[in-house]
């Protein structure tokens, strides 16, 4: 030591032993300081729910599949049942959204999207050239349609990309090249709107309620690089459709609601891009276009538009200071719209580069894009007060951080082939769930449509990129109240959540799938790399 002083054996000893109990106590003592405050008297937005869609890989995987294998996928993303041992056998959505592609299936190799080796972006319609219809169509997708309303999926979306091939300006699914505006031919504004409608009433009459009809998709991006359906289209054209729908669905009286516009980006959803040095186009700033009640284009009057904005959360996320200030100057933007105005995030997967995961290339079934997924839904969730957040596609088939439920073809033991070119695929294969279903399902299985959000926080302030996260959501009837967190850091940690009561936990980590466990509320475990929901 500096004073030159020299300890025996023992007394090294007794220190190293006091150091050691110094440090657990206030090791110890940092953990129960970390303590969850609440206000259940401050809520915040209502519940709508959590989904996904049935793009692309359903048509296949519903029609063609073996029945338990089908079954198996049914169960994984609709179940709302648990196990003997008290687990979920499912993440239980709430909303299933249906894509109602546009006939590039019908026409081959024509449609000049994928290849006869490749089909999976194509799609069916069920509206014939000749202006017939056929419901016989879509028999994949209706077989999950019809196994999420047996499973008691609350709501059902439907959701077109571009409009039929038989309406577009070009005879495609894509939009012609450098053309902004709706792929619509000229005088065919009414006659998509009928076609939607009818597919609507169609399934209402057969006993499958739509809640929801979302008539665009990403109408910033121009969608002529033939690569998948879609279309772009300007907010007036957006507007002329949504009239037209709203009044065909009262003349045929409909109580399905319209929501729109799953913006490409949040940005676009609720601000002059033009302001932030990007184009405008005449397709951004669309709370103040669409629901500010001074703007001649207001909609929000209209009883069968859902008075909510949609956008998707793609290139808002990295870094992680840009993801938490994104989101906070959207919601404020979203407010000076219409203080009434619902947002929806309403389409996820991985896409921007990033720092944690690289980007989207490489399929993931581990922790490691489930939390940083996870980081994502908290912040949509209390940043933005999103009423409602929807992955992409449920099912992938392909080397891609865009699934849910992914599919190979087995033949590597715990991977296998994959990709479009797979032809096998089309018909069989192996079903592997990922974490991220299962930590997305910490939020859909537990907050449930009508459960409002409550004020929440920590006793310490948290790092987005490495501390936890915490939201919670109450039954209004019951006054239950849900809390999901997500420990982004190495280490086991306990909270401090309230009285000593046993409570239900379920816990996502590397080594469970919303495993069940009953804890104390006053010391929730909450494991190295978690998502855990407490139930109270």
């Amino acid at each position: 030591m500096a004073d030159g002083v020299k300890l025996k054996y023992g007394q090294v000893l007794l220190l190293s032993i006091l150091l050691s109990a110094t440090g657990n106590l206030l090791s110890a003592q940092s953990n129960a300081a970390l303590k969850v405050i609440s206000d259940v008297n401050t809520t915040f937005q209502l519940i709508d729910g959590f989904g996904a869609s049935d793009a692309w890989r359903a048509q296949f995987v519903g029609k063609n599949w073996p029945l338990d294998k089908r079954n198996q996928i049914a169960d994984l993303l609709f179940s709302q049942e648990f196990d003997n041992d008290g687990n979920p056998k499912g993440i239980g959505l709430s909303v299933w959204r249906f894509n109602l592609s546009a006939g590039t299936a019908e026409q081959g190799d024509d449609s000049e999207i994928g290849s006869r080796e490749n089909p999976w972006r194509r799609g069916e319609c069920f509206l014939n050239a000749d202006g017939t219809y056929d419901w016989s169509k879509m028999e994949g997708q209706r077989w999950f349609l019809n196994a999420a309303k047996e499973q008691g999926v609350e709501k059902l979306l439907a959701f077109p990309n571009s409009p039929p091939v038989h309406f577009t300006a070009n005879g495609k699914g894509f939009a012609p090249k450098d053309v902004i505006h709706l792929n619509l031919k000229p005088g065919f504004m009414d006659g998509y709107a009928s076609y939607l409608v009818e597919v609507i009433e169609h399934f209402n009459d057969d006993g499958i309620y739509f809640d929801y009809l979302s008539p665009v998709n990403e109408p910033q991006w121009t969608w002529d690089g033939h690569s998948q359906e879609g279309t772009p289209a300007l907010n007036e054209e957006i507007y002329a459709l949504t009239r037209y729908l709203s009044d065909e669905l009262v003349s045929r009286n409909l109580k399905t609601q319209i929501v729109i516009t799953e913006a490409g980006t949040i940005g676009h959803a609720a601000m002059d891009m033009s302001k932030l040095g990007m184009p405008s186009y005449g397709q951004d700033n669309q709370a103040q276009f669409f629901f500010n009640p001074d703007s001649p284009f207001y909609i929000g009057d209209l009883s069968n538009v859902e008075l909510t904005i949609s956008a998707h959360s793609y290139h808002s996320v990295w870094p992680l200071d840009e993801q938490v200030t994104n989101r906070s100057q959207v919601n404020m933007a979203l407010k000076m719209a219409n203080p009434d105005l619902g947002y929806w995030m309403s389409e996820y997967c991985i896409l921007q580069e990033n720092d944690e995961l690289g980007g989207g290339n490489g399929r993931d079934l581990s922790m490691k894009t489930a939390l940083y997924v996870a980081r994502i839904i908290h912040h949509d969730m209390v940043l933005t007060n999103a009423k409602s957040w929807q992955w992409w596609t449920a099912i992938s088939q392909v080397d891609f951080k865009d699934g849910l439920v992914y599919l190979d073809d087995g033949s590597e033991g715990e991977t296998g082939k994959m990709g479009g070119h797979v032809e096998s695929l089309q018909h069989d294969g192996t079903v592997r769930d990922s974490k991220l279903l299962w930590v997305l399902g910490n939020y859909s299985r537990f907050v449930r449509p009508g459960m409002l959000r409550i004020k929440c926080e920590l006793s310490k302030e948290q790092s987005p990129e490495n501390g936890i996260l915490i939201s919670a959501y109450k039954v209004p009837e019951s006054g239950n109240i849900v809390y999901v967190l997500v420990n982004l850091s190495e280490e086991t940690l306990d909270v401090h959540m309230g009285e000593d009561v046993k409570v239900s936990t379920y816990t996502t980590d590397k080594d469970h799938n919303m495993g069940f466990k009953t804890q104390p509320l006053n010391a929730v475990i909450l494991p190295a790399r978690s998502v855990v929901t407490v139930l109270h």
